[in-house]
């Protein structure tokens, strides 16, 4: 195996980063959708809105994990750094494995959410149909 350096973990920063960035940008959405959810629950308790609110929950907490394992992800490549700076290149090799096992855990969860996602807006748009 050709030898880890300082640069391997670091060309990860700005992927994840982005990455974060647009898990955030949807954890935000989903702020504005639930508490709109809540605003139209709390005026007219509708089965069709409970609904809405347990899918849009599963997907809060998928992206929650998907923040958590991409934020580890990130951690992990800067202990990552600093292990190969005090010259531990084995332990430093396994940390990084599991920095990029992490991140490949964080992307399978958000094809997951992507999936929930667009159920539901297929429900939307049969609604329409159907109308």
């Amino acid at each position: 195996m050709e030898q880890l350096t300082l640069t391997t973990p670091a060309l990860l920063f700005s992927a994840i980063s982005l990455i974060m960035l647009a898990y955030t940008n949807r954890f935000l959405a989903y702020a504005t959708v639930i508490r709109s959810l809540h605003d139209k629950y709390v005026q007219k308790k509708d089965s069709v809105l409970i609904a809405q609110i347990e899918n849009i929950k599963q997907r809060l907490y998928l992206t929650r994990s998907m923040q958590i394992f991409g934020i580890t992800s990130l951690l992990l490549c800067v202990l990552t750094m600093f292990l190969i700076y005090i010259q531990q290149h084995t332990i430093a090799i396994w940390v990084f494995g599991l920095a990029l096992l992490l991140l490949i855990l964080s992307l399978v969860l958000l094809i997951v959410e992507i999936q929930i996602s667009v159920k539901a807006l297929e429900y939307h748009i049969s609604d329409i149909e159907n109308n």
